[in-house]
Formats: C-alpha cells, structure tokens, sequence
C-alpha cells in the first residue's frame, strides 16, 4: 500500500505537469473587432484642393488724365450700383491735351458702342438658351417620374439649366460693364474738348470727375490710395460680389475625364461647421502642368463648381479662400450592401473577409464591385446578419477561434 501511494505520488505532480504543458498549447482565443456590412449608396469621389474666387470682378480705371484725390474707400466696403462714389479726379486743362489723347477718347467711346451691341446680342443667346434648358428640364422631370429616363438624364438636364443660367448671370454683367464703360467713356470725351467762351456746358463737374461703382458687391482691392497723377485705363480699384462666388478645383488629367458637368460635389474643411454642396458647371477642355509638392509635373484640369448652398450657409467665405472638394463621379444603388476595407484581403487573385460563426474565424470569399479606398461594394458572399473581423491580423487564419472583447 505504501509503494502504491508512493507512486501515486510521484506520478500525480507529473500529469498535472504535463496537463498545464499541454493546455500552454491549446491556441487560445484571438482578441478582434466585429463589424457588420450595412446598406447604403456607396459614392466614388474625386477628392482634391480648391479655391473660392468671385465669378465675375471689375476693375475700375481711370477714364480722364488728371490728379486722383486720395481714395476714401478701404478693401471690403461695400458699394452700390450708380450710388457709391468710388474715386475723384480732378481733370487736365483740355487745352493742353494734344490731338492723340483726344482721338484715344473718341476711339474708346467707338469701342464702347461696339462692346455694347456685343454684350446685348450676348444677353439675347443667353435668355434664348436658358429657355430651351428650362423647357428640356420640365420635359425630363415628367418623364423621369414616368421612368421613361433615368435620373441621371435628369440630372444632365437640371444641369443644363444651371449652367444657362449662370450664362445668362455673367451676359447681363457684361451688359451692364458695357454700358457703365460707355457712359464713362462719352464724359471722358467731353473733358477733352475745351468749353467755347459764352457757351453752356453739360459736364457733370467742372473741377472734380466723379467715379461711381458700375455694379452692386464690395470693394476687393484698392490699387492706389494715395494722391497721384493719373492716365487713362489706370487701374484704381477693384470690385466684385461675395455672394455670387464659384469654386476652382485642379484635378489630375486622368481624374478629369471622370468628370461631368451636373455632378454633385461637397465642399469640406472650408473653415464653417457644415459640409456645403455645389455641382460641377465646367470642365476645362485644356490641361496645364504643375509641379506637385514632391516635384513631380503632372497633368492638370481646372473644374469649375458652382455653390448649391445658401449664401447664408457661406457668407463668410470670401475670394481666394481654401477648400476641399469631393466631386461625385459614381454612386451605387441605395440599397447596395457596404463592407469597410480594412475587413478585406485578397488571396491568389479572390477577395475574402473572415466571418465568425461559433467563436471561430470562417475565411469566406466574397465578389466585391465598386470601391472608394474607404467603402467596398459587396456584390455576393455576405448578409446584413453577419459578423465580420475588422483588420484581421496575420496570426488569424480560417477556423481560428476569436471574440470580442466586452468593452468593445
């Protein structure tokens, strides 16, 4: 009996051992983080830096010779069409002007005339074109809700009459300009010619030529402020309107041809708490080279994005400011299944996610279809219901057994 209990003894101590070495072997769970795919329209961007700048800007010259009096206005200021005195010139004498300053007048006020009939046939293209995209996007709505066209048709529609209508916006401020231009060109002309003694004159002013802004908006850039001798077409400031502001973006040669107009784009990290909206109006048709931060040349587009946001979402952007857009070039359906990528891997050529059914990882293989670099379209091999591991690690291979942790 005693031999027995000796050997019990020894032997005991030795499974036990032997057991806990045997149980140090048994792979123990892996810790991992579960995500489920979910539903949802999965949008492919082009993504790149832009700018905001005024659509249309005016430069405010000097129409006479003579001394400009110190400009009261400062960058910002606001000013009102045919309201807002924007400068002072006092004229040279008219009889010390010689014959070649004279025919200068006459030829702008030729000019003037010219740039008018231009502007006002431009007006007339505009409101005519404006119309047909008007009629084709009434028409495209009707037979869009027949599903007779698909909305992408009628999204090319309502772009069309986006883009007329920022044309006829732009032919009307040419317009305007035109007509600005030719009244200051015609006062120009009469303070070239000297009053005939004991006749009466028209001029506004004897002594003093007063500017007034041609266009509602603000003061952008006072060019001189100070007293000084000026010529004509001497730049003295510039104007434009802060509410009517597009959006510059350069993007690469091979991202642009992805590009169309209509195209939906959001506008991000501008510098406000909400995400703006705008759509494509123009694609440049020319590409330019520029040498990127790394010093490589590339290839690159302008496209031009007009705000879709109200100006209130937006009033304190002004031009030449920061941005980063998302332009829309694919969209899948809304009920498309989505999975993260960080749950992908791909083995000869098939894509898998590993699945946990049981407490242990199931490598399944999975047909994807469009991808964003953040989201992956899943076309078969998942459900809403399942359970898949978010950035498996490589310790993680088919039938591993797993779990999440409780604090996840």
């Amino acid at each position: 009996m005693k031999r027995v209990l000796a050997k019990a003894i020894r032997i005991i101590p030795l499974a036990l051992l032997a057991a806990a070495i045997a149980y140090a072997f048994i792979p123990q769970p892996v810790p991992v983080d579960l995500v489920k795919p979910v539903r949802g329209s999965l949008q492919i961007t082009v993504n790149d830096d832009g700018e905001t700048r005024i659509r249309e800007k005016y430069i405010v010259s000097a129409p006479v010779t003579g001394k400009l009096l110190r400009v009261q206005l400062d960058p910002g200021d606001p000013v009102e069409r045919g309201k807002t005195e924007l400068a002072q010139i006092k004229p040279s004498d008219p009889t010390l002007l010689d014959v070649r300053t004279k025919a200068e007048a006459q030829a702008r006020v030729r000019t003037a005339e010219a740039e008018i009939l231009q502007a006002s046939a431009a007006v007339q293209r505009a409101e005519e074109t404006l119309k047909l995209a008007v009629h084709d996007n009434e028409r495209a709505k009707k037979l869009q809700k027949q599903n007779a066209i698909s909305k992408a048709d009628l999204d090319a529609a309502e772009s069309r009459e986006m883009i007329a209508r920022a044309e006829l916006r732009s032919a009307e401020f040419a317009q305007r300009v035109a007509t600005y231009e030719m009244d200051q060109a015609e006062v120009a002309l009469r303070y070239t010619v000297p009053p005939v003694d004991g006749e009466a004159t028209d001029r506004l002013d004897e002594d003093t030529f007063r500017l007034m802004s041609p266009i509602d908006g603000k003061v952008l850039q006072v060019y001189n402020e100070d007293s000084v001798v000026v010529t004509p077409g001497m730049r003295l400031l510039q104007l434009g309107d802060t509410k009517d502001m597009e959006i510059k973006v350069d993007v690469l040669s091979s991202d642009a041809v992805q590009i169309r107009p209509g195209n939906a784009v959001r506008i991000e990290h501008w510098g406000g708490e909400k995400t703006l909206d705008g759509t494509v109006r123009l694609v440049e048709p020319a590409a330019f080279e520029k040498i990127s931060a790394l010093g490589v040349e590339e290839r690159r587009v302008n496209v031009i994005v007009d705000f879709t946001s109200p100006w209130k979402d937006r009033e304190t952007l002004g031009d030449g400011f920061r941005i980063e857009a998302a332009i829309v070039v694919d969209e899948t359906e809304p009920i498309s299944l989505k999975i993260a990528d960080g749950t992908i891997f791909r083995e000869a050529g098939q894509h898998y996610v590993f699945v946990v059914r049981e407490g242990r990882a199931v490598k399944t293989p999975i047909a994807i279809g469009k991808s964003n670099g953040l989201e992956t379209e899943v076309l078969d091999g998942l459900t809403e219901n399942d359970w898949i591991i978010e950035h498996p690690s490589d310790i993680i291979v088919d039938n591993t057994r797993v779990f999440e942790p409780q604090d996840h």
